[in-house]
């Protein structure tokens, strides 16, 4: 039954929806006992206009029965609830993690995959998918969109559907800070670019090091054109980044064994937009870069963090208690390993 699950989420992801949507709808008539559609569209979150049409499918079903005074689950519907109800409470696992972890960390929306990125490249492909829908479910057209580097968002502009109404043509996409110098395609300039050109917008790219001394920073910063794209970054609307392990980072980043040895005793546990946070999300070491800074972070309206595995786990839990996500995207295997933290 679960692999069965997984594989309608990949193929059919709206077709789940759909069938939470009835399922709730009945579930909810049933509890009540009759009801009347205003009373039950303000239950369920939901527009008279939009319950009405389900209400009108679920009675053509003869799962429905509406009277004057209300409407009632019939015998059919009452029998089609009872056998729906181990399926639901395997799709329904992942709706209870997402409300308690958006719940616990206080987030706008919180979107959860099946699976574990660690060991499975479906997973991945999939959390991708949804970090690239959560993303275009918030941009404007007149948007500029900061996009770190990695392999997760290399993956979520991998899974950008072309598929809109219209081009963003006035959004952009800029990198939100320099490059580690891996390979290409994990770059957050490669990033920008493939984005920009799958919804047909614009993108700006920085090339400068991800690390600088404090002697390269400041020259490059005096360069007029250099200083005119990290200001056009920092004015950024939507951020979305991915979050790294600590120590996987340092390894990365190649960074002097004893700096790697500071961090290491500061308690690092996680890394995004070039700072390293501690179990409690507190900061306890940055990287002397060009592009976004704290309070820019701080400033923007829509913060995505995307990650996925169970050994994502804990960096995931220490930059959520940072506190400047708005939207997360995560894999079970990682929601697994945070609930089991509140």
């Amino acid at each position: 039954m679960r692999k069965l699950l997984e594989i309608q989420k990949q193929l059919l992801p709206d077709l789940t929806d759909v069938l939470k949507k009835r399922y709730a709808i009945l579930h909810q008539v049933m509890m009540t006992g009759l009801v009347g559609r205003r009373s039950l569209a303000a239950s369920l979150n939901m527009t008279e206009r939009v319950l009405r049409a389900e209400t009108d499918l679920l009675k053509a079903q003869g799962l429905l029965e509406i009277e004057s005074t209300g409407m009632r689950v019939s015998d059919a519907g009452r029998q089609l609830l009872e056998e729906l109800e181990p399926l639901m409470e395997e799709l329904l696992g992942l709706s209870v993690l997402e409300d308690r972890i958006r719940e616990a960390y206080g987030l706008q929306q919180v979107t959860i995959v099946p699976g574990d990125s660690d060991t499975s490249v479906s997973t991945k492909q999939n959390l991708g998918r949804a970090g690239a829908r959560a993303l275009l479910s918030v941009m404007r057209d007149d948007d500029i969109v900061a996009v770190t580097g990695g392999f997760t968002l290399a993956e979520v502009a991998e899974q950008l559907n072309p598929t809109l109404p219209a081009p963003l043509r006035d959004a952009w996409f800029v990198p939100a800070r320099g490059g580690l110098g891996e390979n290409m395609e994990y770059q957050a300039n490669s990033i920008v670019s493939t984005m920009a050109k799958r919804v047909g917008a614009q993108y700006r790219l920085l090339h400068v090091p991800d690390l600088l001394r404090r002697d390269a920073y400041e020259l490059l910063y005096e360069d007029e054109n250099v200083r005119e794209i990290v200001e056009f970054i920092r004015r950024a609307r939507i951020i979305i980044h991915g979050i790294g392990d600590a120590m996987e980072m340092v390894r990365r980043r190649r960074l002097d064994p004893q700096l790697v040895e500071e961090i290491r005793e500061a308690g690092a546990v996680a890394e995004s937009f070039g700072h390293y946070f501690n179990a409690e999300g507190q900061t306890v070491h940055h990287m002397l870069t060009l592009g976004l800074q704290l309070e820019d972070i701080a400033n923007a309206e829509v913060v995505i963090g995307i990650a996925g595995g169970r050994s994502k786990a804990q960096s995931i839990h220490a930059v959520l208690k940072f506190g400047q996500e708005d939207i997360l995207v995560i894999d079970e295997a990682a929601a697994r390993e945070i609930v089991k933290e509140l």
